[in-house]
């Protein structure tokens, strides 16, 4: 799925669950994990030699699950091998779209409340029809507004969401 589709936050919640080796994007590529055991690979497209994800695949079974995050799918991958090339061609892939305005509204929610502040529908509506999809974005308005608000005194309204956003109050309504 793309930036912000919430690929890592669900990725990090199965290895928590099921106690997985996490393979970061900055981590080294292993040589070899021993035991076998669970395995989250982050950033699959972006990482690994072929051969060490050859191997990371192989090893992969119903007791050592491998589950891998990347932007584009494992057909688009590109590889030199081409035993890597079937195996990449025949994973069970879930894609993740960017978040709808429901789960978008969710996300702003969620973030507004991890700051203490119930922020009012009328400003998730606000949001949610003007600000890029993603969980980054969410995370950058709701910081940015929480630091206006302090910093002027001022209650979260539409219409302060409007003037962080960068609106003049001749392009549209706050409503």
């Amino acid at each position: 799925g793309p930036e912000g589709s919430g690929k890592s936050h669900l990725a990090m919640a199965w290895a928590a669950k099921v106690g997985a080796a996490v393979i970061g994007p900055d981590a080294p590529a292993p040589s070899f994990l021993a035991p076998a055991r669970p395995t989250l690979l982050e950033d699959a497209d972006r990482r690994p030699a072929d051969v060490t994800l050859f191997r990371l695949i192989e090893r992969a079974d119903a007791q050592a699950p491998l589950l891998m995050t990347a932007r584009a799918a494992p057909r688009a991958w590109a590889t030199d091998l081409p035993d890597l090339r079937s195996r990449l061609n025949a994973l069970m892939v879930a894609e993740l779209q960017s978040p709808d305005d429901a789960v978008l509204e969710g996300m702003l929610d969620r973030l507004f409340r991890e700051r203490n502040i119930r922020a009012k529908k009328t400003v998730l509506d606000y949001l949610v029809r003007r600000i890029e999809r993603s969980a980054r974005a969410a995370k950058e308005v709701v910081e940015r507004l929480d630091e206006v608000a302090a910093a002027e005194h001022r209650n979260i309204t539409p219409q302060l969401a409007r003037e962080v956003l960068g609106f003049d109050s001749g392009d549209e309504d706050p409503e």
